[in-house]
């Protein structure tokens, strides 16, 4: 639906607000409770961005105490056959044929939103599917891809897909008992991009615990969990020289989220110019680093290894100039997250950044890019914690890439 405000006649996309824990009017499974549970009461987070990536450390939460979501539950309802015609709309939405709805479902990782989140929303009506713009409040609990969308709204099976409107041109309606929450603030309402290559974990904070952060395998419940300390610092590495993609997940793998300047995501191959704090700044995990982009440089700076990978499974991980992973196999792993109250914030403003482009510099002749043999990707290194589960740190594995006192220092041992 669109709404014309104002005298200019500005074309505002109005979104539906869903609070935690109230049922949907046309949902696809009847909300009883019975499939999944949302966290009420938890307090959306400051956002440090109004776009943010799916791999960003401490986008969502999670908990270690509750099941948020019956996966098995709704595989059961999809493929009964008095069910027939949701699951052929399920599936249709999702992009896939109704016979591949278990594997589908068992890719998917379920997690806790912490900010107010923007998504396409489906309802079921008169045996058809019918697509809303989305406000989910935080606490929402959903099932996310491996590239760390939103993909399933837990408490009713309701698909989702990326909301696909201007964040910043949205008029947002609470109604049908859905009343504005507390802490509510437009502008720090998050849309989530893809991850540039596809998860092989989720960095999660502990919802229960903030000091704490779950590391939790993409198309797992959380029987594979691991934690590590959300609280300990980490330096900014030295990225300037390197590609958006390979910067974002250099920050990453020492669980940093990355803010951009601008509109709307840069290329994956533009050239990072700069961030903000600067190399060697100490940071909590989830807290921001600003890229600074020369959105003209066209190419990529600092070659990446044709082979680089995430150093888990030696699987290829080259990339198409735009970023885009050209393998399936090409895993990301995100081995920490987690975002402290009120410490995330370094893009300015919150919600949906300005524009502000960096002019061009003079670059430096780059380096080579590493051996093919070396591996420049996050990892996780457990050791067994009191309580039985595992503890992990991120490192980066292999040797530093060149260029960067940063990057060399944050890969001698442990992060």
């Amino acid at each position: 639906m669109l709404i014309l405000s104002g005298c200019t006649g500005q074309r505002l996309f109005a979104v539906r607000a869903v609070a935690a824990g109230i049922p949907s009017l046309a949902p696809f499974f009847e909300e009883d409770g019975s499939l999944g549970k949302d966290r009420r009461g938890l307090a959306p987070e400051e956002a440090h961005s109004g776009l943010q990536q799916g791999n960003t450390p401490g986008l969502y939460g999670g908990t270690r105490d509750q099941q948020v979501c019956d996966i098995e539950r709704l595989k059961d309802f999809l493929t009964d056959p008095e069910n027939r015609q949701k699951a052929r709309e399920w599936a249709r939405i999702v992009g896939i044929t109704p016979d591949r709805t278990e594997e589908y479902l068992d890719d998917l990782t379920p997690v806790l939103l912490r900010h107010d989140t923007l998504v396409k929303n489906h309802d079921y009506k008169k045996g058809k599917a019918v697509s809303y713009g989305s406000l989910l409040e935080a606490g929402i609990a959903v099932l996310v891809n491996d590239q760390g969308l939103p993909a399933v709204k837990c408490s009713c099976g309701n698909p989702l897909k990326a909301f696909d409107k201007d964040p910043g041109k949205i008029s947002v309606t609470f109604e049908d008992g859905n009343k504005k929450w507390a802490g509510y603030e437009k502008s720090d309402v998050v849309t989530v991009e893809p991850s540039p290559r596809p998860l092989e974990r989720i960095a999660l904070l502990d919802v229960d615990d903030p000091g704490t952060a779950i590391s939790r395998p993409v198309g797992t419940t959380g029987e594979q969990d691991s934690v590590f300390d959300a609280t300990k610092r980490h330096e900014v590495p030295d990225v300037a020289g390197m590609t958006f993609d390979r910067a974002g997940r250099a920050l990453a793998g020492l669980g940093l989220a990355v803010a951009y300047s601008g509109d709307e995501l840069p290329p994956g191959d533009a050239a990072v110019t700069g961030s903000t704090p600067g190399p060697g700044t100490p940071l909590a995990f989830g807290q921001a680093v600003t890229l600074s982009v020369d959105t003209d440089s066209g190419g990529t700076p600092v070659p990446s290894s044709p082979t680089e990978s995430d150093g888990s499974d030696g699987s290829d991980g080259s990339k198409s100039p735009s970023g885009t992973s050209t393998s399936p196999s090409a895993k990301e792993s995100e081995p920490g997250g987690g975002t402290s109250s009120g410490t995330g914030s370094t893009s300015p403003g919150g919600g949906t950044p300005t524009v502000t482009r960096s002019a061009p510099v003079e670059q430096s002749p780059a380096p080579p890019p590493p051996p093919a043999s070396s591996v420049w990707a996050p990892t996780a290194a457990g050791t067994p914690s009191a309580a039985g589960s595992t503890s992990v740190e991120p490192t980066l594995s292999g040797p530093a890439p060149p260029g960067g006192p940063g990057i060399g220092e944050a890969a001698q041992g442990p992060a």
